[in-house]
């Protein structure tokens, strides 16, 4: 079986791996499609710590292969998209609707596959970068059968990350003023989020003037280089800022911007040590800076809202996948990645 194997050193395409059977509890989904994002290349960089041998990938949508013992949401054949939130389902998290709180969901890697006898880890409880993977029923999600897959896979991170931090994180209100630092896969996202939410000024920055087009397509009322020109569309600072590139000297920005009671949401991923500052006296006007993990999705809920918007024309996912690769180039994938050639570029099997 192919995919995308890190080894501590680098990552390449292999073709001998193995995924075991499904348990109770579980599905063993057929990939069709996975999402390449900047998360897969930060374990690459050493940006994400995770213990090697690992198949990568956590983005990703396909068709149930089997189901193990006691599953009944899904059936072979079913078409689904994959969270990463491998949550337990009966923790006082849980049980508040906090799932992205899980403790069980985090940091606890599986090893469901093998390669010449040897466990190999899942990343981010869902390996989507190899032809078949093993997950907990919780996360795979049914969707329509005429979504593509290719697009289908997006929604499993991207969009429940960009989305859910809109609606279910900052809960953007209706005329409120938001600015989006950084216009990649998650920041589109977050733009399409606002839209959704029915923000007045969606303000885009992106220092590449390339995304410009792109951006307002997602909902960007605004297009901006620099967040030296944020003050001239807000004088006073905007009601919510989201930080999508991971630069401490951009949290720094986002939490300069804010106007009174305003929001900074951090979401883009700065090394692990990685400290910003501020001034202290500047929230006192009840700004606040909020963390958020993974959009503070309920996938089992999102994901099947999601898809109806796409349905009814409302959520943007096929102009999410700037261009298809198969596995085989995931080289040219990472490097397109990288280099901020590709919003977001999809791995096909």
């Amino acid at each position: 079986m192919r995919g995308v194997l890190f080894d501590g050193k680098r990552a390449e395409v292999v073709d001998d791996l193995q995924v075991r059977e499904p348990g109770p509890g579980e599905v063993l989904v057929a990939v069709a499609a996975a999402g390449l994002c900047h998360s897969d290349l930060s374990v690459i960089d050493g940006t994400i710590p995770f213990p090697a041998p690992v198949v990568l990938g956590h983005e990703g949508a396909g068709v149930v292969a089997e189901v193990g013992a006691g599953v009944t949401h899904v059936r072979p054949g079913d078409h689904v998209a994959l969270s990463t939130l491998a949550s337990c389902g009966a923790c006082a998290e849980c049980d508040r609707g906090r799932p992205t709180m899980c403790r069980r969901a985090i940091g606890r890697p599986g090893r469901p596959f093998t390669r010449a006898g040897r466990p190999v880890h899942q990343f981010a409880s869902t390996s989507a970068f190899a032809e078949r993977t093993v997950v907990k029923a919780v996360q795979a999600v049914r969707i329509p059968n005429e979504i593509p897959l290719t697009s289908a896979a997006l929604i499993g991170c991207g969009v429940l990350t960009g989305v859910g931090a809109v609606l279910n994180r900052a809960r953007v209100g209706f005329g409120e003023s938001v600015v989006v630092i950084g216009t990649g896969g998650i920041g589109l996202n977050v733009l399409q989020g606002a839209r959704l939410a029915g923000a007045l000024r969606i303000v885009a920055v992106d220092a590449n003037p390339a995304k410009e087009e792109v951006a307002r397509r997602f909902g960007a009322t605004h297009f901006l280089t620099s967040v030296d020109g944020v003050r001239e569309v807000l004088p006073t600072g905007a009601d919510h800022v989201f930080e999508c590139v991971g630069r401490v000297e951009l949290v720094r920005a986002a939490i300069d911007l804010l106007d009174r009671h305003g929001q900074a949401v951090l979401l883009g991923m700065p090394a692990a040590t990685a400290e910003a500052s501020f001034v202290v006296s500047s929230l006192f006007l009840d700004k606040s800076i909020l963390g958020c993990r993974y959009g503070a999705s309920r996938p089992q809920h999102d994901i099947a809202l999601y898809a109806t918007l796409y349905t009814e024309g409302r959520l943007l996912l096929d102009e999410l996948v700037t261009r298809t690769y198969p596995v085989e180039d995931f080289e040219k994938a990472a490097e397109d990645a990288e280099a901020g050639r590709v919003a977001r570029g999809v791995l096909t099997f």
